[in-house]
C-alpha cells in the first residue's frame, strides 16, 4: 500500500494519541484472588480476569506489546474497551487525544498492518514503545474515517453471523457422531435381521463366558473385554542405557500419539537389544491402542496400529480373541462411543489414570458378526458424510477469515468506501493535532511525511 487516496496523508501513531502507559501496573493471578472484584482486568490480547479497583476509566485501544501474533494477518493485535479498567503490562494503553483520530479506525488499521520491522524478538515477539510510536498510519479525513469504520463493522457483524453459523453447525456434527456411535454399540443404528447368527452361540463356540444381555437387542450379548481379549501394556526402556535408543528401527509409541483413527507412523525407535532385553512385545496391526495416562484429551482415546510397533506403558494394548479379529473395528467404536464415561472411570489421586484392570473389565455388548458388518459399513457412511460436511465449515470459515482481511486492506487503501472531495483533508486534521501538542512531546515522536 503506495497510493494515497486524495486527501489522506501518513503520520507516525506515537503523534496521534496520549500514550498511558506509564499508568499501567502488572499484578499477578495469586495476588488478584486476593482482591476480587467487578473491574475488567487486561492483557495483551484481551481480559484476562477481574480485580477490585481500576487504574482508568474511559474508552482505550489497547495493542500488544508481546504476546500477540504480529505476523499473522488474521489474527487480532488491538482491542477497544470502555470504562472502569486495569491493564497489565503487556499491552500498550492509548487515549483519544482531542483533535486526534478516531479510535476504532486506529484498531482497524492496527490489525491489518505488517509489523515486519517494528515487532521483533526471538521467542517472543515484541512491540516497544519506541517501535510503536514510528507506525505509519494512513490517516483519512475524519469524516471518511467514520464512514469506513462504519462499513468495516456493518462488514464484521454479516461475516460474525455466518462463521456463528457455521460454528453452530460444527457442534451439531459433533452431536451427530456421538448420537451415531452411541446408537452403534446399543443396537440402534441398522435394522436387527432374525435370522443372523447370535452373538452368544458364537462366543460359546470360542468358550468365552457371556454376561446378562438384558436391555440389549435379540441376538446381542454382553462380555468382558479382558475375556474376548488380550490386554497387555508396554515399557519405556532406560534413555541411558547404551544399545537401547540409538540407531533403532522398532517404531516405539506414546499414548500421546493416540487420537480417534489409525497409527501409521512413530517419532521414536528402539534397538532390537532393547526388545530382547526389556518387557518390551511387537504388537502387529491390527492393535487396539488404548492411552490410559493424560489429563488432557488423550486419557482413554482408542487408535488402531496400522504398522507394527511396540509401545511405552502408558498403552494398553489390545488384541481380539482368534475369531473374534473381525469385530477389531467395532471395539474401536466401543471405545469412542465411551470415551467420556471411559476417562470417569479412571482411579488415582492427584493424576487419576486407567490400568489394565478397568480396562479388562470393561463391558462390551456384542452384536452378531453380520449385524456387526452393517454397523461399521453405517457408521463408516454417516462418518464420510459428516467429515465432508465439516471440511465445508473449515473452508467456510477460511473463506471468511480472508474476507475480513480484504475488508481491511481495501479500507486503507481507500476502497472500501467513497471519498467526498468535500471532506476535509486529512493534513488539516494533522495540522490540528501537532498544534495540540505540546513541543517538548512535538520533539520526541517521530515526525510524519505528509502526503
Amino acid at each position: 500500500m503506495t497510493d494515497l487516496p486524495n486527501g489522506w496523508v501518513i503520520a507516525a501513531l506515537g503523534e496521534m494519541v496520549a500514550n498511558r502507559d506509564n499508568q499501567r501496573v502488572p499484578v499477578n493471578a495469586k495476588d488478584r484472588s486476593t482482591r476480587q472484584g467487578k473491574v475488567p482486568y487486561y492483557g495483551a490480547a484481551g481480559q484476562v480476569g477481574w480485580i477490585d479497583s481500576a487504574l482508568y476509566d474511559e474508552q482505550l485501544l489497547l495493542l500488544g506489546e508481546d504476546g500477540v501474533q504480529f505476523f499473522d494477518l488474521g489474527k487480532t493485535k488491538a482491542y477497544i474497551i470502555n470504562g472502569p479498567s486495569w491493564v497489565n503490562n503487556h499491552a500498550h494503553v492509548l487515549g483519544r487525544i482531542t483533535a486526534g483520530p478516531s479510535l476504532p479506525y486506529l484498531k482497524y488499521f492496527l490489525d491489518q498492518f505488517d509489523y515486519h520491522g517494528y515487532a521483533n524478538g526471538t521467542t517472543r515477539l515484541k512491540l516497544t514503545r519506541s517501535a510503536m510510536d514510528t507506525v505509519p498510519v494512513r490517516l483519512a479525513p475524519l469524516a471518511e474515517q467514520e464512514r469506513i469504520v462504519t462499513a468495516i463493522e456493518e462488514a464484521f457483524s454479516k461475516l460474525g453471523a455466518g462463521e456463528a453459523g457455521l460454528r453452530t453447525a460444527r457442534q451439531l456434527l459433533k452431536r451427530m457422531r456421538e448420537a451415531v456411535l452411541a446408537a452403534a454399540v446399543t443396537g440402534r443404528l441398522v435394522p436387527q435381521d432374525p435370522t443372523d447368527t447370535p452373538a452368544a452361540k458364537l462366543l460359546a463356540d470360542l468358550g468365552i463366558e457371556t454376561g446378562s444381555s438384558d436391555g440389549l437387542p435379540d441376538g446381542w450379548a454382553c462380555a468382558r473385554l479382558g475375556d474376548i481379549a488380550h490386554v497387555g501394556s508396554g515399557t519405556t526402556p532406560k534413555r541411558g542405557t547404551s544399545g537401547y535408543w540409538a540407531g533403532g528401527t522398532v517404531p516405539w509409541l506414546t499414548s500421546g500419539l493416540i487420537t480417534n483413527g489409525d497409527i501409521r507412523e512413530a517419532r521414536e525407535f528402539v534397538t532390537e537389544r532393547a526388545m530382547q532385553e526389556t518387557s518390551l512385545r511387537l504388537w502387529p496391526p491390527g492393535t487396539l491402542l488404548v492411552a490410559m495416562y493424560g489429563e488432557g484429551q488423550t486419557r482413554g482415546r482408542c487408535a488402531e496400529l496400522a504398522i507394527e510397533a511396540t509401545c511405552n506403558q502408558a498403552c494398553a494394548a489390545i488384541s481380539l480373541a482368534g475369531g473374534l479379529l473381525d469385530y477389531t473395528r467395532y471395539v474401536r467404536l466401543f471405545f469412542d462411543a465411551n470415551y467420556s464415561a471411559n476417562r470417569r472411570l479412571a482411579s488415582g489421586g492427584v493424576q487419576p489414570n486407567l490400568n489394565g484392570g478397568l480396562i479388562k473389565n470393561m463391558v462390551l455388548a456384542i452384536p452378531p458378526s453380520a449385524e456387526r458388518t452393517r454397523i461399521v459399513a453405517e457408521v463408516e457412511r454417516q462418518f464420510s458424510f459428516v467429515e465432508a460436511c465439516e471440511r465445508a465449515i473449515d473452508g467456510g470459515l477460511v473463506r471468511s477469515s480472508a474476507l475480513r482481511r480484504a475488508v481491511l486492506k481495501s479500507a486503507f487503501e481507500g476502497r472500501l468506501v467513497f471519498q467526498d472531495p468535500t471532506d476535509e483533508p486529512a493534513s488539516v486534521l494533522l495540522d490540528r493535532i501537532r498544534a495540540d501538542v505540546p513541543p517538548t512531546r512535538q520533539r520526541s515522536r517521530a515526525r510524519a511525511a505528509i502526503v
